[in-house]
């Protein structure tokens, strides 16, 4: 599986077909689509069906919006958080759906935008929100998706340059964290303790090229789902060459069963990261 915030679907079309045909994901959570859902369908239900995808909605105009694509199943979609809070209404910030027996959530939590504003108050409540729903479902959990928190500060490039910022505050870690505490697993940072790893780079000033980042795009899995990881990375390439999204995929490899009977699977040589060492299989 893989979540990928894609800064417009529309923009992104000639990277993101070719990527999930060379990935060949079984399910895709996407973020940031900047489309209704009918302009979405237009767009893609097409290319999709022809990968074999079925896929779920929340999009609007312009703004926000997440999918979820999926070739083992799609059952039990909801569109949203129930009773969440809005800003001041609703807007299109998840969509879940159970792929294969697991409960997977495509999230694009708000930005926050400056520390001590309304918009990092809805951020909160948002993250509330969310824990609220996770804590209600099954252990069988992923919660992936643009999170806008870089869980610590090894998750920054140079923890002075984000002071006084969003992303990194202790509220916005503290409440992450709550979600984390109902026994989810950040697979990523579990497989990678000591690595330099992001996900997303300003497009300004160099900033990829120079590796001046932030991790703030998670998968965290219930233990259930975390015991079949068998290799978790990002997937840098995809940040490169012309027209990119300013943040890259992340990827999980799952056992098709806990028993581990299809054995450990790595990613190949493409995979690479910045050490060009293959992640460790478990």
């Amino acid at each position: 599986m893989a979540t990928w915030n894609v800064n417009s679907v529309k923009q992104r079309l000639p990277r993101l077909l070719p990527w999930l045909d060379e990935r060949r994901p079984d399910v895709v959570c996407l973020q940031e689509t900047k489309l209704a859902d009918d302009a979405f369908t237009a767009l893609l239900a097409e290319p999709l069906a022809e990968r074999g995808y079925e896929f779920a909605l929340n999009g609007e105009v312009q703004w926000n919006g997440v999918a979820l694509l999926s070739r083992v199943g799609l059952d039990d979609v909801v569109r949203g958080i129930p009773d969440g809070p809005g800003f001041p209404h609703q807007e299109a910030r998840a969509v879940s759906a159970t792929c294969g027996g697991v409960r997977v959530h495509s999230v694009y939590v708000p930005n926050g935008r400056v520390p001590e504003s309304d918009h990092y108050y809805y951020k909160l409540k948002w993250l509330a929100a969310l824990k609220d729903v996770v804590a209600a479902g099954p252990k069988e959990v992923l919660v992936c998706g643009d999170i806008n928190i870089a869980p610590t500060d090894a998750d920054v490039f140079d923890p002075e340059a984000y002071v006084g910022h969003t992303h990194v505050t202790e509220p916005e870690r503290a409440a992450l964290d709550e979600i984390v505490q109902l026994g989810l697993h950040d697979v990523v940072r579990d497989r990678w303790p000591d690595e330099r790893v992001f996900t997303y780079w300003d497009y300004r000033a160099g900033m990829f090229h120079k590796d001046l980042g932030m991790r703030i795009d998670l998968v965290l899995a219930g233990s259930p789902v975390a015991d079949r990881v068998a290799a978790a990375w990002v997937d840098r390439h995809a940040r490169k060459g012309t027209g990119p999204s300013d943040h890259a995929p992340v990827v999980v490899d799952l056992d098709e069963a806990p028993d581990g009977d299809i054995g450990p699977l790595v990613p190949p040589p493409s995979f690479r990261g910045r050490t060009g060492k293959l992640p460790q299989s478990r």
